[in-house]
């Protein structure tokens, strides 16, 4: 079976013979400073935008000092949306007011909160889940419909509700770490390729 053209912008092509300008792989339309995408990672929307960096992550823009880091093979659903750490306001003083974002001598440099947003392998983002600043996400999970995500998500968790919290996990602890172990998402294209009939059926891939 062979896998999506990684090359190709806009990967799925429908029955008539039409590009679906409403799914892309995220390293072929992104070109962000601060967000960086693996192959095959991709997302969808049913209002494609022409900037998808600024629809995925609004609050993360070139002069941010956090960066959003999504791994390999990550699926994201229309709405989802990830809350950097520039949006974050100062909270250790009376007023969360950030009086430097509207002063252009001292708005340079400011930011309360530099955390990095880092999502690893085969991570999928249920329709319009919100990840918000710092979080860190581990390969294998499904992040469900709506949840709202902090903190630390354990490889091949599943997270649902607001605030997120691990319903199960997908596979036993001795699976997730022979999954970890195995690393399917870093093999070469063709054994991928030949691997992934065992991958859709739930087999462990030699």
């Amino acid at each position: 079976m062979p896998l999506p053209d990684p090359s190709r912008a806009y990967p799925v092509t429908l029955p008539d013979g039409s590009t679906h300008k409403g799914t892309a792989f995220l390293n072929r339309v992104i070109d962000h400073p601060r967000f960086l995408a693996g192959d095959y990672s991709y997302a969808s929307d049913f209002d494609p935008p022409q900037d998808w960096a600024n629809r995925l992550a609004p609050y993360l823009f070139p002069f941010s000092k956090e960066r959003l880091v999504l791994g390999k093979f990550c699926q994201i659903a229309h709405g989802v949306r990830f809350i950097t750490s520039s949006a974050n306001h100062a909270m250790d003083g009376v007023s969360c007011f950030p009086f430097p974002v509207f002063d252009p001598e001292r708005m340079d440099g400011y930011q309360p909160d530099t955390r990095d947003t880092v999502v690893g392998h085969d991570v999928w983002f249920g329709y319009g889940a919100m990840v918000l600043p710092g979080a860190r996400i581990g390969t294998g999970a499904i992040i469900g419909a709506g949840a709202v995500v902090r903190g630390e998500v354990p490889p091949y968790a599943i997270v649902t509700g607001n605030p997120g919290h691990v319903a199960r996990f997908r596979f036993d602890p001795d699976r997730i770490a022979a999954l970890l172990e195995a690393a399917w998402w870093d093999w070469p294209v063709e054994r991928l390729s030949d691997a992934l009939p065992a991958l859709m059926k739930g087999d462990l891939p030699g």
